[in-house]
């Protein structure tokens, strides 16, 4: 088991690194400032519905500061808050160990608004936005969730056959 838990923190921090050195050259210039790219929170999406939501917690924590720290130093733990408590709400809701794709791309758009309307509510306290919701749901939001949409696509068969064996050897362990 402790194997498995050492792959995907290893996958889910080598997404970091991917999220801020390859997709910037892959996304071209024009859509810069409208999409996000947060292949990690994807993960993390599909480790708290397919495993379970605390550990998603401490995942949506631990690497929502790294990108605090690395990428957003406007407010230190708004990522690092709002990835872990919208990946343990999402999974208060959508605990199911074998979700099917549709499922779960619902899980991806939702999660993904989840996270950037909590962001767009803290950067809004301390008057770190200027514009009213409905652009930045429009213009960020939206092509954001199309984009995590399209990763959680790509990742869904790969990730899912993981978490399934690391949820099979939480239980063989319990067992013994």
């Amino acid at each position: 088991m402790r194997m498995r838990r050492s792959v995907l923190i290893l996958v889910l921090f080598l997404l970091f690194i991917i999220e801020g050195t390859i997709l910037p050259w892959l996304i071209p210039d024009a859509w810069q400032m409208r999409i996000i790219p947060n292949l990690v929170f994807i993960v993390i999406l599909f480790v708290t519905v397919y495993h379970h939501r605390h550990t998603a917690l401490i995942l949506g924590l631990s690497f929502g500061m790294l990108h605090d720290v690395v990428f957003y130093g406007r407010i230190l733990g708004a990522h690092s808050f709002t990835m872990g408590l919208s990946a343990y709400l999402i999974g208060l809701v959508f605990q199911i160990p074998r979700a099917p794709l549709p499922l779960m791309m619902t899980v991806v758009l939702l999660g993904s608004l989840l996270e950037d309307s909590m962001l767009y509510g803290i950067y809004s306290v301390f008057n770190l936005g200027q514009q009213p919701y409905n652009w930045a749901l429009l213009h960020h939001m939206l092509p954001t969730m199309l984009f995590h949409f399209a990763a959680g696509l790509l990742l869904y068969v790969p990730l899912r056959r993981q978490l399934e064996l690391l949820g099979k050897e939480n239980r063989n362990e319990e067992a013994a």
